[in-house]
């Protein structure tokens, strides 16, 4: 993308986004039209139908600066998400950054199977979020139960600090702990009615073959799960029950062929009416099960 110098090179919206879009499809890009438009929207500060509407609307200087500065970010395979600096969760728009890893849409399947799989004490109760990162999965939580006490841990002080300003922005603060530790190590002998985790659950040896917008920009310490994945769903589930009260539910984000060897691991350790629950894409992405009585 050359400096505009005559009125014949103008970039106009529609131009820009056309040349922007061809530039990341050839790299391989399979959301580049959708990805052009949502930088160009950012700089100019109008939404998408507004850039149909200006399609015409010659860019300035500094707006082309601007663009040209997160497109090649975005050329170099960075998140589109951190550089809009936020991404939609279970209906909620939170900050994201490269301090936590980005909220997923089949994470929003863990919260829905936490909920359903918890109805029956839904006026009352007590949850915690292990590895929470930019707490999505603890804010979601909060913010459908408000009755509930909701209780979030991480390892990282980075993540959490996204996790505080997040609960702040959406008004989850106020029945929302948040404590830094490793796994179960911040609550100490506290039980819940409900433990929920998105655990880094990818093996080891396939980070490496990533996009690279995941594996070049997101956090590795809540991607790798050890050598087949599954290292911290067994280090969960074998604390789980002394922190679950009578019959209180365990749900965990998985791989998509993980379920069977999850389901496996809940079973040997006590766990009841273990459910393997499928993302929209048919894929397994949660496993749950109730605890002792």
């Amino acid at each position: 993308m050359n400096q505009v110098s005559t009125a014949d090179s103008v970039w106009s919206v529609r131009r820009v986004l056309a040349w922007a879009a061809e530039d990341l499809k050839r790299r391989g890009n399979d959301n580049a039209r959708l990805d052009a438009e949502l930088l160009l929207s950012r700089v100019l500060r109008i939404d998408r139908i507004g850039l149909i509407m200006q399609s015409e609307r010659p860019l300035a200087p500094a707006e082309l600066d601007r663009f040209r500065e997160l497109f090649k970010r975005r050329r170099a395979g960075e998140p589109i998400a951190y550089l809009l600096g936020e991404r939609e969760f279970y209906g909620l728009m939170l900050r994201v950054d490269a301090r936590a890893l980005i909220p997923r849409p089949d994470t929003e399947r863990l919260v829905e199977v936490a909920l359903e799989r918890t109805r029956a004490r839904s006026m009352l109760g007590a949850a915690l979020d292990l590895c929470t990162g930019s707490g999505c999965v603890a804010i979601a939580l909060s913010r459908a139960r408000p009755t509930w006490s909701v209780t979030a841990s991480d390892i990282s002080a980075d993540a959490l600090a996204v996790a505080r300003h997040n609960a702040h922005r959406t008004g989850a603060v106020y029945n929302l702990e948040l404590l830094e530790g490793s796994l179960f190590a911040a609550v100490a002998s506290r039980r819940f009615d409900l433990v929920t985790a998105n655990p880094p659950y990818i093996p080891s040896g396939e980070i490496p073959g990533l996009p690279v917008d995941v594996r070049g920009f997101e956090p590795h310490l809540a991607l790798d799960g050890g050598p087949d994945g599954l290292s911290l769903v067994r280090e969960i589930t074998t604390q789980a029950s002394q922190h679950l009260t009578p019959g209180g539910l365990l749900a965990l984000e998985i791989g998509a062929d993980q379920g069977p060897a999850a389901s496996a691991i809940l079973e040997q350790h006590g766990f009841r009416a273990v459910e393997i629950a499928l993302d929209l894409g048919g894929r397994a992405r949660v496993v749950s099960g109730y605890g002792p009585l």
